[in-house]
């Protein structure tokens, strides 16, 4: 049986640990993470939020060795027997498959301090969808802010300000401040339109070695 990419671009990839039949995470494989996850023995996926292919583990370590692959009866859904490095959660659990709905709680704990593995700035994001995607009322401001476009972009313009006026006439430690509140709401305005701080990086690499004036010839006009 083959896949066809044509009619089925992007499918679903279920990673089970072989050893415990323990289902761990789902994603999506395009062709080309198909192809390599054949090819090296390793899964990769397709990240829809970072609209790239990613080895699992790339940047963790905690990467998935191909056991086998399994196709499902109608040749869209993939089954990967896998054996997993430390967790498959960016969280730092186990398994992705850790709350419940019915008992509305979380079932699984943290085994891994997830800070130390994907940057604090990767952290705060998937930190703020969690806040974002969560039904429990909370009073955190995070999820004010997602809740009140407004003021997030209110408070966007206002710390922006406040960061020109520490480098114009402050001490750096109060840049340094002035410049993790920004970095913070600016990262609550990627979660909300989840846009995932991997694709600026991805835009920042791409400017890499192209001068400023280059870069603003070559961008596409605003609709």
């Amino acid at each position: 049986m083959v896949i066809d990419w044509q009619k089925n671009p992007l499918i679903p990839a279920i990673a089970q640990e072989a050893r415990t039949n323990e289902i761990l995470m789902l994603a999506y494989m395009n062709e080309e993470a198909y192809n390599l996850t054949l090819s090296t023995g390793f899964a990769h996926y397709f990240s829809r939020s970072k609209q790239r292919i990613w080895k699992k583990g790339e940047s963790s370590g905690h990467t998935q060795k191909i056991i086998d692959l399994l196709l499902d009866c109608d040749a869209d859904t993939l089954l990967l027997k896998i054996e997993q490095k430390g967790v498959a959660c960016h969280t730092g659990r186990k398994s992705c498959f850790f709350t419940s709905v019915l008992e509305d709680r979380v079932i699984l704990e943290k085994e891994l301090n997830t800070d130390a593995i994907y940057g604090v700035v990767d952290t705060l994001y998937h930190t703020v969808l969690e806040r974002k995607n969560s039904t429990e009322t909370s009073n955190s401001w995070t999820k004010k802010l997602l809740n009140n476009k407004a003021l997030l972009l209110e408070k966007i313009k206002e710390e922006a300000d406040e960061l020109c006026v520490a480098i114009d006439q402050e001490s750096d430690e109060q840049v340094i401040y002035e410049a993790a509140d920004l970095l913070y709401h600016a990262l609550v305005g990627l979660g909300l339109r989840e846009v995932s701080p991997d694709r600026i990086k991805q835009e920042l690499a791409k400017r890499f070695g192209v001068s400023g004036i280059e870069e603003k010839a070559n961008r596409k006009p605003k609709s």
